[in-house]
């Protein structure tokens, strides 16, 4: 993934910084990432970042930002490292410390997953970010962790599941669900860690724009590399990535969850989304198993679409089949050459319904997959 936008459980105002002696400007903004009483990364009102790293032992220092050249930062007598970057984009972006060779994440930030710990530093948008943060008198549902045994693949595994805020109170009511599938290297934790995915459903359910639903992140056995070091052929595995998830969803996840929770377990109340790898899987899900789901959430998802007779068991070629199963069928994506735009050439003309949404400014990334998340939700159980 090019860049990830990641924050941290409460996203509060930036905390601003005056001019100091080590060369930062007249004011900074304290990334959302920082753990307590860390001051760095910080940036400035040109999106330059700013990072500082206590090594003194150390001969080479660099930080790694996903997307850009490693930036190398200089030590000062006492063995503090500093430097900045050029201007990102808004957003939040994984990067990591390079000591003398070794990778680590930054002891002053949280740390994140992508095949391994990583950091992140957060360009905060201003209040156009809204959605995504946490509102006062806006309810607030819950995200629970939940264990389930897996006979498909014979182990236990762990699912998160937010609840409306109402779920408490509403004792008997039954709920609409929506699963929800990240993208390749993450894990079950990323639509909350970096997608906030409970402040926008919060917001949204509070403000009337979408029915109260659960909402079910599950690792989709993507949470792993592709390929192993020294693998020949390391994009021969593409093909499987993931594939074991599917009798896991099947035959086990959606069991545990209707009976754990007091969900509506019929195919018109449940919705399957997914974002890049996330977004392949749900369309294989959802299409080869068409009597389970009627709502398709695609985000910037790897359709990779070339032949409709072929592709995902042909059915994108029989309209009149799709359209009347699937309720609404969504694309979403962001622009910089990112998944989407070509799978909708290719329905194109197809007869096949669907809505498309394209993120302004934004690549394949996390701010354009809250966005579509906040585009579809809307559209689901009515």
């Amino acid at each position: 993934m090019k860049r990830l936008l990641i924050v941290v459980l409460a996203l509060a105002q930036p905390c601003m910084l005056p001019a100091q002696a080590d060369g930062l400007p007249d004011s900074t903004w304290r990334s959302p990432t920082c753990v307590p009483e860390s001051d760095f990364p910080r940036y400035d009102a040109r999106h330059q970042a700013y990072f500082k790293v206590t090594a003194p032992d150390a001969h080479r220092v660099q930080v790694a930002v996903a997307g850009i050249e490693p930036l190398d930062l200089k030590k000062d007598a006492l063995g503090v490292w500093t430097g900045r970057t050029v201007p990102l984009p808004v957003g939040l972006h994984y990067y990591s410390l390079v000591i003398d060779g070794a990778s680590v994440p930054d002891p002053s930030t949280y740390a994140y997953f992508t095949n391994h710990p990583v950091s992140a530093i957060e360009i905060a948008e201003g209040d156009e970010g809204n959605y995504y943060r946490p509102q006062r008198g806006v309810a607030k549902g819950q995200v629970r962790s939940v264990q389930y045994y897996a006979t498909s693949t014979q182990e236990w595994r762990r699912a998160l599941v937010y609840t409306p805020a109402e779920y408490e109170t509403k004792g008997r009511k039954r709920y609409p669900v929506l699963y929800l599938q990240h993208g390749m290297s993450e894990d079950e934790t990323s639509w909350t860690r970096a997608g906030l995915m409970h402040n926008i459903m919060d917001n949204l359910i509070g403000a009337r724009e979408c029915v109260p639903m659960i909402v079910v992140m599950e690792s989709g056995d993507i949470n792993r590399p592709v390929a192993k070091p020294g693998d020949p052929n390391p994009f021969a595995g593409f093909a499987d990535y993931g594939r074991t998830f599917y009798g896991v969803m099947i035959n086990d996840l959606i069991p545990m969850i209707d009976k754990t929770f007091r969900t509506k377990a019929d195919r018109d109340h449940r919705a399957m989304a997914g974002l890049s790898w996330g977004g392949r899987q749900t369309m294989e899900i959802v299409t080869s198993h068409i009597d389970m789901f009627s709502y398709i959430g695609d985000f910037s998802g790897a359709l990779l679409l070339q032949n409709l007779k072929e592709d995902f068991g042909g059915i994108l070629s029989r309209p009149d089949e799709f359209n009347s199963k699937i309720h609404y069928f969504f694309i979403g994506y962001g622009g910089e050459g990112d998944f989407g735009p070509s799978d909708i050439k290719a329905l194109e003309g197809s007869g096949i319904k669907f809505d498309t949404y394209e993120s302004p400014g934004t690549a394949h990334e996390f701010l354009t997959w809250r966005r579509c998340l906040r585009e579809f939700v809307p559209h689901l159980f009515k």
